[in-house]
């Protein structure tokens, strides 16, 4: 079982973007002597998510007994977390955020890691690939493709910025629970107060929203189709790459995900039994497979297609 989220196994990171803005990182330190073996993990938070949601992965992809442990970094992007607010919400884009993150892994001498993108982070993942292929060795998707689904991004938008902030923990527990239990049937009852802790930042021993409430100014759907990113996918082709979808995910499709494997004859592809949009990468059978996939991937260039299997 990981540490929980109140023990300290990190360290913080505050960098500055290239137009002002303090933005804030993790880093989990590798056991010794592994740095320099093991590709190191980016981890790239959803929309509204930050760094926080990847404690659990990251503490097992840094203990010692792990034969796949390495550095694990995770950020907030600008807006979220602990990274300051934008004061002009239409920077709350995918152009600024790739920078951000590609000026944090200047900062931190990070280059061909291993990215796992939850959502909007694996679209950042995508968006590197065409923007600067060095920088990535190995693609985690994790619930996301080049086809996003109209209705999962329909009920995204419908809360971004809506949440309604909670009196106290008791309360965001209760929320937490309440909004996302149907996506998230297999997550056990008293996951939700570590998963509320991830969601809400704290002020003076309360929840307060961890990202800003502009956000949701940033994010629409225009009438018609949404465009998908298919040149962006195919970038990835000469990666090893692994895709999660959640059993129950309404953003990205079976379909989207066949398609993507027809198209790299390496994807591997991992299914997330009574989960949605997103995993949420709690699981001691996810981060298994993800830490094979990561150990593979280090020496390794793309493979053959697996088997579609079910954590």
């Amino acid at each position: 079982m990981a540490a929980p989220i109140s023990q300290k196994t990190w360290a913080d990171i505050f960098f500055t973007s290239r137009d002002g803005l303090r933005l804030y990182a993790r880093h989990y330190p590798a056991p010794t002597g592994l740095t320099a073996v093991r590709r190191p993990l980016l981890c790239l938070p959803g929309l509204t998510r930050n760094s926080r949601d990847f404690h659990e992965l990251a503490t097992f992809m840094t203990d010692p007994a792990n034969p796949s442990a390495r550095d694990v970094y995770a950020v907030d992007y600008r807006g979220r977390g602990r990274s300051a607010s934008d004061p002009d919400w239409r920077n709350y884009t995918l152009q600024h955020e790739v920078l951000d993150v590609l000026d944090f892994m200047t900062l931190a001498g990070l280059h061909n890691v291993a990215v796992i993108g939850t959502s909007r982070g694996g679209l950042l993942a995508m968006q590197m690939a065409t923007m600067r292929p060095a920088s990535l060795g190995a693609v985690i998707l994790n619930d996301i493709g080049p086809v996003i689904e109209r209705e999962g991004l329909l009920r995204i938008v419908a809360y971004v910025g809506g949440v309604p902030l909670p009196a106290n923990w008791l309360e965001a527990s209760a929320l937490v629970r309440d909004l996302n239990k149907r996506q998230f049937p297999a997550i056990p009852e008293h996951h939700w107060d570590d998963i509320a802790r991830q969601w809400f930042n704290e002020e003076h021993g309360q929840p307060v929203h961890a990202y800003d409430q502009n956000l949701g100014k940033s994010i629409a759907i225009s009438p018609g189709e949404i465009p998908s990113l298919w040149p962006q996918f195919d970038a990835l082709a000469r990666l090893p790459v692994l895709a999660l979808r959640g059993e129950l995910s309404d953003i990205l499709s079976q379909t989207t995900l066949e398609q993507m494997r027809a198209r790299h004859q390496g994807l591997e592809v991992l299914g997330v039994r009574g989960q949605g949009h997103a995993p949420l990468l709690r699981d001691r059978g996810t981060n298994i497979t993800i830490a094979d996939f990561l150990l593979r991937s280090d020496q390794s260039t793309v493979r053959a297609a697996s088997n579609w299997v079910y954590a």
